[in-house]
């Protein structure tokens, strides 16, 4: 893949990122259930990620997410180190693990999903999450473990990346989990916030992986897919 294919493939999955990010913010994509909003964009950087590797994902997710930030809430310092890291990360490790084949990293992306489940409802237990809060979660990791196992098995070879992007998932919102404590201990948040405690890292976290899982699981495995039979089996992934 030339580096001028990499420059617009790279342009192409930033800007529909940031594009359908932000219409997913105003409400226009993104179901709405009392407080907890969804974020459908994520299988665009996935799909890219999964068709013309890590690094195209990585750097349009990155790019991607810090236009959508500048248009939603304008704070640049938190979007450079805590939004575009945490995409960054995550996308590109969609790219980076979905090489895997075996029943072995289908098993292993449900037990992801499951244990997110047990910190949700343990979090309603202990008082943190609301009834409504927490069955929207359950609901949406409950059917990225449905979406998981009709893919895994009736997908050959996709078992990769079904992992990946739960994985992938996973570190990137644990990143932006910690880094909005962290931010939160020096900085004012857009909306207020401050000096949030250590709890809030942890809802951060479900809350980005609860409303993004659905829909990455759902939506980038069939896409992927028929990218790939159009362009090639995982186009251009890690060629010159």
């Amino acid at each position: 893949m030339s580096r001028a294919v990499r420059v617009a493939a790279v342009s192409v999955c930033a800007a529909l990122y940031a594009v359908v990010g932000y219409a997913s913010y105003l409400g226009i994509f993104a179901p709405a259930i009392g407080v907890v909003r969804f974020w459908p964009s994520v299988f665009v950087p996935a799909v890219f990620s999964a068709v013309f590797g890590p690094w195209i994902g990585g750097m349009g997710a990155a790019i991607g997410i810090f236009i959508s930030d500048m248009l939603i809430h304008g704070n640049a310092l938190l979007s450079l180190t805590v939004g575009v890291p945490a995409n960054f990360a995550c996308f590109f490790l969609v790219g980076a693990l979905l090489d895997r084949r075996g029943r072995v990293w289908l098993v292993a992306a449900v037990a992801e999903q499951l244990l997110v489940l047990a910190a949700v409802i343990a979090a309603h237990a202990a008082g943190l999450l609301g009834f409504e809060v927490a069955a929207a979660y359950l609901v949406g990791v409950g059917l990225s473990t449905l979406f998981t196992l009709v893919y895994g098995v009736s997908l050959k070879g996709y078992e990769g990346l079904v992992f990946s992007c739960s994985t992938g998932l996973l570190v990137g919102s644990a990143i932006i989990g910690c880094g909005l404590f962290a931010f939160s201990q020096f900085f004012v948040l857009p909306g207020g916030a401050v000096k949030l405690p250590l709890e809030a890292a942890l809802l951060w976290t479900l809350w980005t992986y609860s409303t993004e899982i659905p829909f990455l699981i759902a939506l980038t495995p069939p896409i992927a897919a028929a990218a790939s039979k159009a362009l090639g089996a995982w186009a251009g992934r890690g060629k010159s």
